[in-house]
């Protein structure tokens, strides 16, 4: 593939297989069909962290397993690839926190912050509940504050240990001591800044429509959104190549060269204009060379590994389990940080495994390692000590097991981190042809993830056409 001349196709090279790049490179050629893209993707397949196993004679996630629907992107794209039919929503999300040895109903919280009329009698002390409902004074929060701080400075540390921590722990795998409040919660971030009260409920308008559910899946999994992504860019002429590491990226007079394959047979393929989709670290030593602000702000995002551990057990052993599962505080000092009945969640589950049921649960916060250190016996023989002794069963018996490793995953949204995605996106917006999407940028769900490749993808087609024209004059 070379760079265009003037009536030639387009061109361009979309590095990274993960959703943010699949996305990407569809979005390109349903906007320009006659364009040439290229995915490259290091791993031995597409998708990144959205991916199906087979365990215990089925195909199970084992990575995302749901999707927000409260905005619309991830929603859309499920319509625009599957029938609509395939759009499942949980058969429940009544789920619990295990905490003080004991489960108790997960509270109406907005992101863990509990509003006014919550029950927390049981996983909070009178103490603690006193102190939460005693709200101290709204302070001036700066450019930014870390979520630790600012909620724990308000409502109790307590609120923050029992609440805000596992549900950020399940989505960031972070620390809420490190995390930004208005990258992660914007949200309170919008009450803190007006000075609002946390506790106050959300406004709810009594024109509004039924509310879409809060989450939505795929009948078969998520993880076919990434199957059914490459199987839609192929279909339009696109070409996917997995096992493809890119070493480099250099501006050339027409466009780019991007370096890919072992250093012993180097390979350059030419473009018009490069999409990176690939996480922080890798994107920071593709585009140093290319800008250092860029290369420099991407270098300051850390980043966390978990691990999943699925469990595939007979049904009758868990046909009385309530909820879709439970959260468990750091505080508490247990090996698992949350566990999923994905069965009793998920319809489709249910009836495809039959007398087998399937649980999960998830491993590893950044800067805590030791859990993951063990091997995968030892996280299974977790999970299944864990998840019995919370609910109170005996224990499980085993048909099969899964252990995904997400090293380096999830990146984390420090205190900063949106002045940080400032920086990436005006250093970007610096070099014509080149733009940026994953997780790091708008939100590390599925449906911002798809809106930064939305976005990716639009501003390289606005550049492309504008080459084009120029070329024509």
């Amino acid at each position: 593939m070379s760079a265009a001349a003037p009536d030639a196709r387009p061109s361009v090279v979309v590095i990274g297989g993960g959703v943010a790049g699949l996305t990407a490179a569809r979005d390109l050629l349903v906007s320009m069909p006659g364009a040439q893209v290229v995915l490259l993707d290091a791993s031995d397949r597409v998708g990144g962290k959205v991916r199906r196993e087979e365990i215990g004679g089925h195909l199970v996630d084992v990575g995302a397993e749901a999707m927000l629907a409260v905005r619309p992107e991830a929603l859309d794209l499920v319509g625009e690839l599957a029938d609509s039919a395939e759009v499942v929503t949980p058969t429940t999300t009544s789920a619990r926190v295990w905490s003080r040895d004991g489960l108790h109903p997960l509270p109406r919280t907005r992101i863990g912050v509990p509003f006014a009329d919550s029950v927390v009698a049981g996983l909070l002390t009178a103490d603690e509940e006193f102190r939460m409902r005693a709200e101290a004074e709204a302070p001036e929060v700066g450019d930014d504050v870390s979520v630790a701080d600012y909620i724990g400075g308000r409502l109790g540390s307590a609120v923050v240990d029992r609440l805000v921590e596992p549900l950020l722990g399940g989505v960031y795998a972070g620390q809420s001591s490190r995390l930004s409040l208005r990258a992660t919660m914007p949200a309170v971030w919008a009450i803190a800044r007006a000075r609002g009260s946390l506790l106050a409920p959300p406004v709810v308008d009594p024109q509004a429509g039924t509310a879409r559910p809060p989450f939505i899946g795929i009948a078969g999994g998520v993880g076919r959104l990434a199957e059914l992504l490459a199987a839609d860019i192929e279909k339009r002429g696109g070409v996917i190549e997995s096992a493809t590491i890119v070493r480099g990226l250099e501006r050339t007079p027409s466009g780019w060269s991007v370096l890919s394959g072992p250093t012993t047979q180097p390979r350059r393929l030419e473009a018009d204009a490069v999409i990176v989709a690939v996480p922080p670290p890798a994107a920071s030593r593709l585009l140093s060379p290319i800008s250092s602000a860029a290369g420099v702000a991407l270098g300051e995002i850390e980043m966390a590994s978990v691990a999943v551990i699925t469990l595939a057990v007979p049904r009758a052993e868990v046909a009385s389990w309530q909820g879709s599962g439970f959260l468990v505080p750091p505080v508490d000092g247990r090996g698992i940080k949350a566990s999923t009945f994905s069965s009793a969640k998920w319809g489709w589950l249910a009836a495809e495994g039959d007398d087998t049921a399937y649980l999960r649960a998830s491993v590893g916060r950044a800067g805590e390692t030791a859990s993951l250190q063990r091997d995968d016996a030892d996280l299974v023989a977790l999970a299944v000590r864990e998840i019995s002794e919370a609910v109170g069963a005996p224990p499980l018996t085993l048909i099969d097991s899964h252990v995904q490793r997400w090293g380096g995953g999830l990146p984390q949204y420090t205190v900063g981190h949106v002045e940080r995605i400032a920086r990436v996106a005006g250093a970007v917006a610096e070099v014509p042809g080149l733009e940026v999407a994953g997780a790091a940028y708008q939100g590390i769900g599925l449906p911002a993830v798809i809106a930064s490749a939305h976005a990716a993808a639009a501003a390289t087609a606005t550049h492309l056409r504008a080459v084009a024209a120029r070329a024509r004059e």
